[in-house]
């Protein structure tokens, strides 16, 4: 049976990443503006306060794991009070030296180890649409030790580097993923997972795009009234069901294109579409361009 959570990680393609050692000592606060990219923050020592925009304040503690699904503006902290230096996060993501926050001199109050990765796939808001703006995990160790190895490597010049930098983003997202699994989740992918009426919709729908599912066949797998499905489904996922198969198969039509060299016609069949000109119909008011110009223009 299909994995969602690994359709989803396959499709996104990691790349690269980027990591360093951030610390600080004495009063200090840092003001982040928006960076729009996937960033990630592992508390190796100490404590701090994270304020990330709209949300309520968290305060990290050493083990934590925090991920940004898109890096919306931020400020961290020791929670003193303190007016916070103004930081460019693109030329902060630029530098290759560990940064300092607060007194420069003596051993730091805190130690996290913070990065941003890079992702192959065209659409660059599947991640955040799976996730709320701000994950936070506390006491899963084995994130904390995949970030360890991430940085390690990335530090390192072995042979092989950039496909075991690939094979631990792949590892990291998925274990976010596991971690942030629950019903108390916003709705959207792994919220429908944590439900066991919808977790085999989901699962059947993700296996078999091209089958030709309706609102009572799915409804039939959840053991539901076709009703009563569709309100618990759009409740739960954050759309309605043919709106999500339907950026399901366009998420992986873009794939068959850009990156499987599938003709117009055969990503049409594989995802559904008996008639070539309803596919690029579909496609074009999805995607904003014809999938002959999307092939094209990945060449």
């Amino acid at each position: 049976m299909s994995d969602p959570l690994s359709d989803i990680v396959h499709l996104l393609r990691p790349r690269a990443v980027f990591s360093k050692g951030i610390s600080g000592a004495g009063t200090w606060a840092v003001r982040y503006t928006e960076f729009g990219e996937p960033s990630f923050c592992v508390v190796l020592e100490g404590n701090c306060l994270l304020t990330v925009d709209g949300l309520a304040p968290v305060a990290l503690r050493a083990g934590d794991f925090v991920l940004l699904p898109a890096t919306p503006g931020f400020t961290l902290g020791n929670g003193g009070t303190h007016l916070p230096t103004r930081i460019d996060p693109h030329a902060a993501a630029a530098r290759t030296t560990d940064i300092r926050h607060g007194d420069p001199d003596g051993p730091p109050d805190v130690r996290l180890l913070g990065g941003w990765f890079q992702f192959d796939a065209h659409d660059p808001a599947l991640l955040a649409s799976l996730l709320p703006a701000l994950v936070h995990v506390r006491g899963q160790t084995r994130l904390s030790m995949l970030v360890r190895l991430l940085r390690e490597e990335a530090d390192a010049d072995q042979p092989g580097r950039g496909i075991v930098l690939a094979r631990l983003i792949d590892l990291l997202l998925v274990e976010t993923l596991r971690a942030s699994a629950g019903d108390d989740n916003p709705p959207g992918l792994l919220r429908g997972l944590a439900d066991a009426r919808l977790a085999p919709t989901l699962r059947e729908m993700h296996a078999r795009p091209a089958h030709g599912w309706t609102v009572a066949q799915l409804a039939k797998l959840a053991a539901l009234s076709r009703s009563a499905f569709f309100d618990r489904f759009t409740r739960h996922v954050g759309v309605a069901p043919m709106e999500y198969l339907l950026s399901w198969r366009m998420a992986l039509a873009r794939d068959l294109l850009r990156h499987q060299d599938a003709s117009v016609g055969e990503a049409a069949e594989r995802v559904g579409y008996g008639s070539l000109s309803a596919f690029s119909a579909a496609f074009s008011r999805y995607v904003g361009m014809s999938p002959r110009r999307y092939a094209r223009e990945g060449e």
